[in-house]
């Protein structure tokens, strides 16, 4: 990660900073991250707990670690690429260490109708691969694809069906 882990009993308050501060900037060059993903990575480079507060408390103040952008930019941009609902996207703020409230806030702007027509392309974009299987076998699939993307039960059963129906009926739709 760059910085060298501290393990001797005689190192600095200087030295913990600069490791420290050496770990969140590698962190934090490739993607925004949260406070408590920061902490875990500094824990990691045996950066002791006092030292990391005081670093990650000045990086908050400067705007470069902020939680609640953090959780917004998440939602929005694991939505748009994977296509994930609302229930995953809430399990992987919690595994991030983010706080209850500050995934709320993110999810409040999440659209059920926006939410649903992701389900509707992922179906889409999958169907060509299960072309020519058995249709139990074709729902199975894909209604599986849309639960692990943390889509519920009903949504994906309708959404799937939606799909193979106008998959067998194209002219009816033009």
């Amino acid at each position: 990660m760059g910085a060298e882990p501290l393990h001797r009993e005689d190192v600095t308050l200087e030295d913990a900073e600069s490791v420290g501060k050496a770990v969140v900037y590698a962190r934090l060059a490739d993607r925004s991250r949260s406070r408590a993903e920061l902490m875990e990575a500094l824990a990691k480079k045996h950066v002791p707990s006092e030292v990391a507060e005081s670093l990650l408390d000045r990086f908050e103040r400067a705007g470069l670690v902020d939680d609640a952008a953090f959780a917004r930019d998440w939602v929005e941009g694991r939505q748009r690429v994977k296509g994930l609902a609302s229930a995953v996207l809430r399990m992987e703020l919690r595994r991030k260490g983010v706080d209850e409230e500050l995934i709320d806030a993110a999810l409040v702007d999440v659209d059920p109708d926006e939410e649903r027509q992701a389900a509707h392309r992922l179906v889409q974009r999958k169907l060509r691969s299960v072309q020519g299987l058995d249709p139990s076998v074709q729902v199975r699939r894909l209604t599986g694809m849309l639960a692990r993307k943390g889509y519920a039960p009903q949504v994906a059963f309708d959404v799937v069906r939606e799909e193979l129906e106008a998959e067998t009926f194209p002219l009816e739709s033009a």
